[in-house]
């Protein structure tokens, strides 16, 4: 596949020399007409986002760091023929004063009007250079993206020329007040709470030389928590994703990891072997988000997939889960609003920068427990003869059951409960057999209530096996991956009771 990716030019790497000598720095939507406009190649792709962040970090029981940032970046792709190219340069801006506020002002965009002719230069050279692309398709417009509106807004999206969203450090008000009442709590009972939080709002905008313009402002927040205790092995962890911390509970949190430290409190070695065991939805989350990045319709149609069947097929309409079972994407979704349109900035199995621009919308992979659909381009959905049905970056498992966690602990008679999995890597991708560690609490159900803390694991599982050989699905809940938290935090996710979850060796990892 052509595909060719860049650093920075060299003059472009010198981010908005101009710009911070004093001249007004240009607005995001600006930069991407004029990188359009400087455009000689046979089609053109602009991406522009902007980024603002702010975060805290915690450790016993004591706030330590903040800190805010703010990028900016531009990603050209010219296509030359039925070639492409793409170059990208962008700026990191953290404020002087050990983080504490970002300084006033527009941040420079990462090129000056020299820096951005060399930019746009640099992606068409790039693309007179590159063989012609597998996933070639010709550029979508206004007419044929699927967007409501046309080259206007989209939902959710403001009008393309509206300023980049932001956050700032006011988004934290009530949590760090909240964690201030929880690190008094800890102290006084002998607890140690260490933690990172950080809130994000990316705003990005896209234009097309065929006439697309869009834009899209995207928060994501997160929260991670670990508490420790004196006791060997006293230490456990919680998650949260969240858009702008309203829901973020403080106590309710501080009150699940103090319970769950108190269950450390005896120790239960166990040896390695298959267990009933209670996964929760965050460790349900790392799962389905692997098998989610390995369902490409062009990797499964060339054999090279779990989702392959011999002689080119895929297991399209395969049951691999029980009746009901619903694994599904909505860019809609209220709870896990996300980007509702394809921005693409490379081509791989899973994407297309062909693609740019190109609506999303509700996509069942698993429906009533049979594989629906697989990720498709417009070039794979081709050679496939396959609907498109682009990657969306949220992700839902539901199976319509109304069980809690706590209820599921409670009609165990004997297993385990899980609390995150941890440095998940495949082994396998034929059938997607992944390995990895349990981390921050493995504990011993018997007969409804927990009694002890066991040892660590090492897991060898494939999660498409796991949702055939399920005993039990609960209510799906929003939650967050711990393994893949850095690049996917959209989830909702159930808790599963599987009944010969294969522990495959003893960890020494506390």
């Amino acid at each position: 596949m052509s595909q060719v990716t860049g650093a920075d030019t060299p003059r472009a790497a010198q981010a908005g020399r101009a710009d911070r000598a004093g001249a007004v720095p240009a607005a995001a939507h600006e930069i991407v007409e004029r990188a359009l406009a400087l455009s000689r190649a046979d089609g053109c792709v602009v991406i522009a986002t902007e980024s603002s962040s702010v975060n805290l970090r915690w450790a016993t029981n004591t706030l330590t760091t903040n800190g805010a940032s703010r990028d900016r970046s531009i990603t050209v792709v010219s296509v030359v023929g039925r070639s492409f190219g793409v170059r990208t340069a962008s700026t990191i801006d953290t404020p002087a004063g050990g983080g504490r506020g970002a300084r006033p002002g527009d941040l420079p965009h990462p090129t000056d009007a020299d820096g951005l002719a060399e930019l746009v230069r640099a992606a068409e050279d790039a693309a007179r250079e590159a063989a012609d692309a597998e996933d070639y398709a010709d550029l979508l417009g206004p007419a044929t993206a699927g967007l409501t509106g046309g080259a206007g807004p989209v939902a959710g999206g403001g009008a393309f020329t509206d300023p980049a969203a932001r956050t700032g450090t006011g988004v934290f008000a009530a949590f760090a007040r909240d964690l201030a009442e929880a690190f008094g709590a800890a102290r006084a009972q002998g607890r140690r709470l260490f933690g990172f939080a950080q809130h994000d709002v990316t705003t990005t905008w896209l234009g097309t030389s065929t006439g697309l313009r869009l834009r899209h402002s995207q928060p994501t927040g997160s929260v991670e928590w670990n508490a420790k205790s004196g006791v060997p092995g006293g230490s456990v962890w919680h998650g949260q994703s969240t858009h702008d911390f309203s829901d973020v509970d403080v106590a309710a949190t501080d009150a699940a990891l103090r319970s769950r430290l108190a269950w450390c409190e005896r120790s239960v070695e166990l040896p390695a072997g298959r267990y009933e065991t209670l996964l929760p939805p965050s460790a349900v989350a790392d799962l389905m988000i692997d098998l989610y990045w390995s369902a490409a319709g062009r990797d499964a149609a060339e054999g090279r997939t779990v989702f392959s069947r011999p002689g080119g097929a895929t297991r399209i309409g395969e049951a691999i889960g029980p009746a009901g079972l619903r694994l599904f994407s909505d860019p809609a979704d209220p709870e896990l609003a996300t980007t509702p349109f394809v921005t693409a900035a490379s081509s791989s199995s899973m994407s297309s920068v062909f693609d740019n621009g190109l609506a999303l919308g509700a996509t069942d992979w698993i429906r009533d427990g049979a594989l629906s659909a697989l990720v498709q381009t417009r070039a794979s959905a081709r050679a496939t003869q396959s609907p498109v049905t682009p990657i969306i970056d949220n992700l839902v498992l539901d199976a319509g059951g109304s069980a809690s966690l706590e209820e599921m602990i409670a009609s165990t008679r004997r297993g385990l409960l899980l609390t995150s999995l941890w440095y998940i890597r495949e082994v396998d991708p034929e059938v997607l057999l992944l390995t990895g560690l349990t981390r921050d609490g493995v504990y011993l159900v018997e007969n409804g209530e927990v009694t002890g803390a066991v040892n660590n694991f090492r897991f060898n599982e494939s999660p498409v096996d796991l949702l055939g050989r399920t005993a039990q699905i609960g209510a799906a809940t929003r939650t967050m991956a711990r393994e893949w938290a850095d690049w996917f935090t959209l989830t909702r996710m159930p808790p599963m009771r599987v009944p010969d979850f294969n522990m495959s060796s003893v960890s020494p990892a506390n």
